[in-house]
Order: C-alpha cells, then sequence, then structure tokens
C-alpha cells in the first residue's frame, strides 16, 4: 500500500550493528518531583526567549523576501547542527526499536531496516510508520518519499509508531495491529532487548517529604511551567 517489499539487498539486522531494542515498560514508575526553580525562568531563559522572539518578528516582517532563503539556511543550519537523526519505532505493546540514520536519508531506509527486523512470516504484511495524530509517512506519497530526514522534521530524533495496513491481507494486519499481540520482531532481535534507560534524577529534587505534606502542597499550590511563565512575561514586554 504505502512502500516497497523487502528484497535481498534491504537492510537486515544481521547486516546492521548499531541498533537498539527496548523492552515494554512493565509498570509506569512515577515521574520525579521537579524542584521550584524548574519552573521559575532564569534571566537568560527570558533573554534567549526576547532574542527568539525578536528573531521571528524580524523573519516575518522580512518574509515575503526572505522566505527561500531563511528556509534554505534553517535546513542547512539543521543539517549542520544534526548530522545522524535517530528514530524509534513503537510497536502496539510498547517494544520500541532505534536506529540512526544520516540526516539526508530518506524515509524508505527507515521502512527498509524495520522490515529487515520482522520476523519472516511477518515481513509479506505491509504496514505504515506514522506520527499521531494523522500524519501517516507513506513511501507512496510523493510529498514524503523524496524528502530527507531533515526536510521531514524528523532530526535530530523522533518516535514514529507502526501500523500493519494491508488490504490483501486484512486479517493478519488487523491481527497485528491488537494492543495485546507481542511485537513481531525476528527472535534474533528479541533476544538483544534491553530496559529502557532511567530518566536522571535533577538535582535539588525533594526528597523524603510525608505524603501529608505532599498532598497539601498540592492542593494548595498549582506549579506554572516555566515555558509558560515566559510566555507570559513576554506577553507583557510587547
Amino acid at each position: 500500500m504505502s512502500q516497497p517489499e523487502a528484497g535481498p539487498s534491504e537492510t537486515t539486522p544481521e547486516a546492521t550493528s548499531s541498533f537498539k531494542v527496548y523492552k515494554p515498560i512493565s509498570s509506569a514508575a512515577p515521574l520525579p518531583s521537579l524542584p521550584d526553580e524548574y519552573f521559575t525562568p532564569t534571566t537568560a531563559d527570558l533573554k534567549l526567549a526576547q532574542s527568539g522572539l525578536a528573531a521571528k518578528t524580524q523573519a516575518l516582517a522580512n518574509a515575503p523576501l526572505q522566505l527561500r532563503a531563511v528556509t534554505e539556511a534553517a535546513e542547512k543550519s539543521k543539517r549542520d547542527r544534526w548530522p545522524t537523526t535517530t528514530i524509534r519505532i513503537r510497536f502496539t505493546d510498547g517494544t520500541q526499536l532505534e536506529k540512526s540514520f544520516p540526516s539526508n536519508s530518506k524515509i524508505r531506509a527507515v521502512y527498509a531496516f524495520t522490515r529487515g527486523s520482522l520476523r519472516e512470516d511477518v515481513k509479506p504484511v505491509k504496514f505504515v510508520l506514522y506520527q499521531p495524530p494523522k500524519r501517516d509517512l507513506k513511501v507512496s506519497d510523493l510529498a514524503v518519499r523524496d524528502l530527507t530526514l531533515s526536510e521531514l522534521s524528523l532530526a535530530p530524533s523522533s518516535v514514529l509508531l507502526l501500523r500493519f495496513e494491508d488490504g490483501t491481507q486484512e486479517d493478519e494486519a488487523r491481527a497485528l495491529n491488537g494492543s495485546g499481540v507481542s511485537a513481531p520482531l525476528a527472535p534474533e532481535v528479541l533476544a538483544q532487548a534491553i530496559d529502557l534507560p532511567k530518566p536522571p534524577v535533577l538535582e535539588g529534587a525533594p526528597s523524603g517529604s510525608s505524603p501529608e505534606s505532599k498532598g497539601a502542597t498540592s492542593s494548595i499550590e498549582k506549579k506554572i511551567p516555566k515555558w509558560l511563565k515566559m510566555g507570559s512575561i513576554m506577553y507583557c514586554i510587547h
């Protein structure tokens, strides 16, 4: 429907050394509490927001004359800054398949690697890589297939979901999309699965506080995210 079938020359796990497989998260671990300082914008944050707003304002003012130049410069900047793009393919059970690609690669390279990582009995079933809510990255889409990963705004890293979609094998595709279905990856790929790395603990995060004090604090005060505070401040400035 949307992408070429994997042929003999396609990428396979055996021929690809730099990939990772992450196991599904078995239980939702509570996120660490953030210190109050995290929600308060610093002087550097405000200066950065001000300069960014000024740059956007100037770009909008000069858009009719400089749109193409600005776009090309932005693309070059992204290519120089992020020469590689890390893609994670997330299956319905939470298993994630990760690989880094040159940012000038096309989406077909991601399809080829993903298909090459599937079980042999699943490889013939067509699938679509997408971003929610409704951004399908189909190889058959002319607006997608000729663009690089950078031009598709997938750099420096993105998570893509996988949906099996095959008009000639509808029952098989529907079964593979079930939420309770394990990721249909090749045994040699699953054998390399590891746990997702834990998020770093922020310095200054409160520890050892009683549940009572946490409950009282959360009921009295709702912390305002730093980006929202910055937005309000920038609105007042202008």
